[in-house]
């Protein structure tokens, strides 16, 4: 029988099979997975071995090829990230979503930028945001989860892929996520009543069904995100807005930061490019750069970055 697997936890995996309301098999994974360094992820398509029909049991066998896979959060068979902040309460972290957009980006995934609480937006900053990032290259949008507004055009982008949702905590994540749900009932075995957590706190990695061959992997959200896996001289080519006002530097290796003759810093002066973004790649490039020293980096002030 083959299945997806929709989440794990504490050493078991539960199953999607497709049959009608899509039963879930809560399975062990075999041993040789363990013994040839592979394990099994959420989203992962399966071959799998009922134990118990009835109680909806089994074991997976084998692990079919992915064509993604990402290392966090750790999932397989992704197409898409949705990245969702908060208009307000709390204020966006543009720091952070900045360092969503590279981690997204180095994994090779397109992302979409989502602004919830569009209902609390009473001065019309949402508009402003998307400005701000639309100008770099990224679909974005801004809904209300707690009126619904916007979940008709989310719905249409996530149409027939498997998204990813990530965002800090308290943006209303799992609230937007939930609005997305399709009206899909699943049948799961006894022993997930037992470990389930909180309902309204992601604890866990979960695949969720969004209508017809659409999902979202709902994740734990994130307070941090550091950038261990960039190189200083890769940092650029992370922010897409730069590809065009770079070519204009005086230097070919030109880092951007104090050389003269900077297409990025000229295209920053003049309003092309938004001084906010170029302030956090500078916060990012100095932060990569100590750590190669081996000087380590103290996480500055205004961290939160500014609109």
């Amino acid at each position: 029988m083959r299945g997806r697997i929709i989440r794990g936890i504490a050493g078991f995996y539960y199953v999607c099979v497709s049959e009608e309301n899509c039963a879930v098999y809560e399975c062990r994974a075999k041993g040789v997975f363990r013994r040839d360094g592979r394990k099994p992820l959420v989203g992962d398509e399966v071959e799998l071995d009922v134990l118990d029909a009835e109680k909806l049991l089994g074991n997976i066998r084998e692990l079919l090829p992915r064509h993604s896979e990402l290392v966090r959060p750790a999932v397989a068979n992704v197409d898409q990230a949705l990245v969702i902040f908060a208009v307000r309460a709390p204020a966006p972290n543009f720091n952070l979503l900045d360092r969503f957009l590279i981690m997204m980006g180095q994994q090779g995934l397109r992302s979409i930028i989502c602004f919830n609480k569009a209902d609390l937006d009473l001065s019309g900053e949402g508009k402003e945001y998307r400005r701000i990032y639309e100008a770099c290259g990224y679909r974005t949008l801004t809904v209300s989860a707690l009126l619904g507004d916007g979940m008709e055009e989310l719905k249409a982008l996530l149409a027939g892929k498997t998204t990813v949702a990530a965002g800090p905590s308290g943006v209303g994540k799992s609230s937007v996520v939930n609005c997305l749900q399709s009206t899909t009932v699943m049948k799961t075995g006894e022993l997930s009543a037992k470990i389930e957590r909180g309902k309204h706190t992601t604890r866990h990695t979960e695949l969720i069904a969004a209508g017809e061959d659409a999902f979202i992997l709902d994740t734990p959200g994130f307070s941090s995100l550091d950038l261990f896996c960039l190189k200083r001289e890769e940092l650029a080519g992370c922010f897409p807005e730069f590809a065009g006002p770079k070519e204009l530097c005086r230097f070919a290796d030109c880092a951007h930061m104090e050389e003269p003759g900077c297409g990025v810093k000229q295209a920053v002066e003049a309003g092309s490019i938004s001084k906010m973004r170029y302030a956090n790649y500078r916060l990012f490039y100095e932060e990569m750069r100590l750590r190669e020293s081996g000087q380590g980096w103290k996480r500055p002030a205004d961290w939160r970055g500014r609109g």
